[in-house]
């Protein structure tokens, strides 16, 4: 009999994932004066009382060590008029927010404008789990507008106020 394998192949994994619909969320952290943020779909809620999110970020991202070092950041929640935003956070452009329209949030961290939500967190616990950190949070300001998100499937970006009912 042939053992049953026990990782599955990454290729596999990526088309698996492909098939679960996500938000786009870019989180964001003051870096001392700097601000610094990236995509982020792998955000959640966990609660509603007390209002509690997580994110998870991969620790070799450039961001990662800012976003460790924080005691606060925000999880924007993208609209569907912004691509242009999630192309400029998910590369590797060393300044993120030129000619970005954000603002500080109750706490300092940045909000950028046209998201159709906006959180600012303060981070509870910091969770190693293989290559990433999770990052608990509780929510200490919301904001949302009347923007219809963006949602990723099958490596495409969507818009979320258009998905049809079932039934």
């Amino acid at each position: 009999m042939t053992p049953l394998s026990t990782q599955p192949d990454i290729d596999l994994m990526k088309q698996v994932n492909r098939q679960f619909v996500t938000g786009v969320t870019v989180v964001t952290a003051m870096d001392g004066d700097t601000p610094r943020g990236l995509a982020v779909n792998a955000f959640s809620s966990i609660s509603l009382d007390p209002a509690t999110v997580m994110v998870c970020v991969q620790r070799t991202s450039s961001t990662h060590d800012c976003l460790f070092r924080a005691d606060h950041l925000a999880i924007n929640i993208l609209s569907t008029d912004q691509l242009d935003v999630v192309s400029t956070f998910a590369g590797k452009s060393d300044d993120k927010f030129k000619d970005l329209d954000w603002q500080s949030g109750p706490f300092g961290s940045p909000l950028i404008a046209r998201s159709s939500a906006q959180m600012e967190v303060e981070i509870r616990e910091r969770l190693q789990a293989s290559t990433h950190t999770v990052f608990i949070c509780r929510v200490v300001h919301a904001a949302v507008t009347e923007n219809n998100p963006m949602v990723y499937s099958a490596g495409k970006f969507f818009d979320g106020g258009a998905l049809a009912p079932l039934g």
